[in-house]
């Protein structure tokens, strides 16, 4: 009787212990096969179950791999619209409106074809173009020569640099109340520009037609208090040189810059009573070019708009479009 005692006690014991080991197992299998998370919750329940309490590896394997997919598809779709958006890179520019933004108008298609978007800014003076490419408002202008770009750099204190010279406008002789220049009469009035370097290109050019003398080596710094000889006493009248077009009916003739003579319906070859020729050192002094802030000069986008500006296209646009006004520049 004993014997059975402790046999039934022992068979007691072994159950007992088999029924506490069952009830664990269904606790750690309960805590990684309950209700299935989302998949964003899959990577937190692997990171914070040990892999032994994770459920079988038939069932775990797939939700890993699962979960692995997730992630690698947000960087694709991410990235799909910056490889498939065509984002292009933008070039500003100011430009006066004539010739300088007509060119560029030209050239638009052609630097859309190299991947550039260019924004033309109108400006109807001299002197915001260059504020705005110093202040980095934008990043060219196209609209003077190097004489006034250099003057202006000193005048102002500004870092402006020539990044490629691609055309000059030859300085014309218009008339006003008189047609030629053997009209002129004593006290008659020329109107020229009164910014520095071009005043000086206009006096030069009167000069050179025997309607005045200048002091010796005036040059390009020119005014009219340098002149020494003015048998006819002509009146010199100083005007922003947007204006000097504007008072053809009151001075007997006027002077201008090929772009502005352009504005005013002129043309050299046709309405002009003297111009600078074109193989004279004026015309290679007075070469218009891109100007760019300092450190600017090499960037790929300037140059793609350089080249644009001086290639072939570009070149037979000008030479059949301005009537000798505008002349592209080797």
């Amino acid at each position: 009787m004993k014997k059975n005692f402790v046999k039934r006690a022992a068979f007691v014991l072994a159950g007992a212990l088999a029924s506490m080991s069952l009830l664990s197992a269904c606790g750690g299998s309960q805590t990684a096969t309950s209700a299935p998370a989302p998949a964003d919750n899959t990577a937190e329940a692997e990171s914070t179950a040990p892999a032994e309490s994770a459920a079988p590896a038939d069932t775990t394997t797939p939700a890993a791999e699962d979960t692995a997919e997730a992630p690698a598809e947000t960087p694709a779709e991410e990235a799909a619209p910056a490889e498939g958006s065509g984002e292009r890179e933008t070039i500003t520019i100011a430009a006066s409106p004539t010739p300088h933004a007509e060119i560029l108008e030209q050239a638009k298609a052609i630097l859309a074809e190299q991947g550039y978007d260019l924004e033309v800014t109108v400006f109807e003076d001299y002197v915001l173009p260059n504020e705005v490419v110093e202040s980095g408002e934008m990043d060219a202008n196209y609209f003077q020569h190097i004489p006034y770009l250099d003057s202006f750099n000193e005048e102002k204190g500004t870092h402006l640099v020539n990044a490629g010279g691609i055309h000059y406008e030859p300085f014309g002789i218009y008339p006003g109340t008189k047609k030629d220049l053997s009209e002129l009469a004593d006290g008659d009035a020329i109107a020229v520009p009164n910014d520095t370097t071009n005043e000086a290109r206009a006096l030069l050019l009167l000069q050179d037609n025997g309607i005045i003398k200048l002091a010796d080596g005036a040059g390009l710094t020119a005014t009219k208090n340098d002149i020494v000889e003015n048998p006819k006493n002509i009146d010199i009248v100083e005007l922003e040189a947007a204006q000097v077009s504007r008072v053809v009916g009151e001075t007997a003739f006027v002077v201008l810059n090929g772009n502005y003579a352009l504005e005013a319906g002129f043309s050299v070859g046709k309405d002009a009573v003297a111009y600078e020729q074109t193989d004279s050192e004026a015309a290679k002094t007075y070469v218009n070019v891109i100007a760019v802030h300092e450190g600017n000069e090499s960037l790929p986008k300037i140059k793609a708009l350089v080249d644009v500006l001086k290639s072939d296209e570009i070149r037979s646009y000008i030479e059949s479009t301005y009537d000798g006004a505008v002349v592209p520049f080797n």
